[in-house]
């Protein structure tokens, strides 16, 4: 019986700590939209991605800029 000193003030800490993060996530947008992310995925993107500058090399083209070199 003794345990129940215990078990409610340590119910009430934790209830409180998840009411903090509830308001806390409300207050800072978290629900403001929440069907857009899920239809986003089902659009393709308009523009193909752009090469990048440093392209990876396959090992024919590493010896041949080191046999052009020397």
């Amino acid at each position: 019986m003794d345990i129940i000193y215990v078990l409610v003030p340590l119910s009430l800490v934790l209830l409180s700590i998840a009411i903090g993060i509830f308001f806390w996530a409300v207050r800072s947008g978290q629900f403001d939209d929440m069907d857009s992310p899920a239809h986003k995925i089902l659009f393709d993107d308009d523009e193909p991605e752009a090469p990048s500058a440093k392209q990876p090399q396959t090992p024919e083209a590493k010896n041949s800029q080191t046999q052009d070199s020397e």
